[in-house]
């Protein structure tokens, strides 16, 4: 397959594919599962971002020292960012933004008249274009890149979603406008990696930049917004089960990286 072929495929997959996974898993919201979600999702974007997005991206651009400091500017942009959404949309303190996602599935909030539901959706769009754009630099830089990045993706996507489904549920949303919202706005992942495609290649020069950040954007969410909401369960089985399952996301990315090189070679 030519790599504008691998680029659509796997933005369509980590885009509607990981919409209706998490509607199957919000649909029926145990707590549990997206748990188990979330400790296998670290372990897939840690290993993604320190094996192989940072790698080659400091292979690309030939310099380690620029390379590192683009993914401190961007872990401390995305800081940044994620401090400005959460002063825009939080006017009391206990809101969405500052919720872990299993209490989003407790069934507690009261519905909003869809005010909540539509800034997720705003919020959801922008991020699967961001993550368009990413997908298709990697794939640009090396299409064995590009899958485990997308499959990194995937996998931290699919507990987002479950948790944006909730809120969009107690927003006042029905199932189905609820599934059908999020499948438009999947369709941004699509569009960014098009729209990367298309200006990347006239500006390879840009890729180690974008790989950096991509690796930026998977350290972040996995340490700041995914490892906090874990402490919060404290007895040894669970801290056990998060382990194994994090040991489990990382495993899933070297084997990954280890069958798309057979095939390959």
């Amino acid at each position: 397959m030519s790599v504008l072929s691998w680029i659509i495929l796997m933005s369509l997959a980590g885009g509607a594919l990981s919409a209706l996974a998490a509607a199957a898993f919000a649909f029926r919201a145990r707590t549990q599962w997206v748990s188990l979600l979330i400790s296998y999702a670290i372990g897939a974007l840690l290993a993604a971002s320190f094996l192989e997005v940072l790698p080659h991206a400091i292979t690309a651009s030939g310099d380690a020292s620029s390379t590192t400091a683009t993914v401190l500017g961007g872990i401390l942009a995305f800081f940044v960012m994620e401090k400005l959404v959460l002063w825009r949309h939080c006017h009391i303190e206990a809101c969405e933004g500052h919720e872990p996602l299993a209490h989003a599935l407790s069934h507690e909030h009261v519905n909003d008249h869809g005010r909540s539901g539509l800034m997720i959706l705003v919020g959801d769009t922008f991020h699967n274009f961001v993550d368009g754009v990413l997908i298709a630099a990697a794939f640009m830089e090396d299409v064995r890149l590009g899958i485990v990045t997308a499959l990194a993706m995937i996998a931290h996507e699919i507990p987002q979603e479950v948790g944006d489904f909730v809120i969009l549920l107690h927003s006042g949303y029905s199932r189905g406008r609820a599934l059908a919202f999020n499948l438009l706005s999947s369709l941004a992942t699509l569009v960014g990696a098009l729209l990367a495609y298309a200006a990347l290649g006239q500006a390879q020069q840009a890729v180690p930049m974008l790989l950096a950040l991509a690796a930026a954007s998977m350290i972040y969410v996995a340490v700041a917004d995914l490892i906090p909401g874990l402490h919060k369960r404290t007895e040894i089985r669970a801290t056990i089960q998060q382990v194994l399952l994090i040991a489990a996301g990382i495993g899933t990315i070297v084997l990954t990286d280890r069958i798309v090189d057979r095939f390959a070679g």
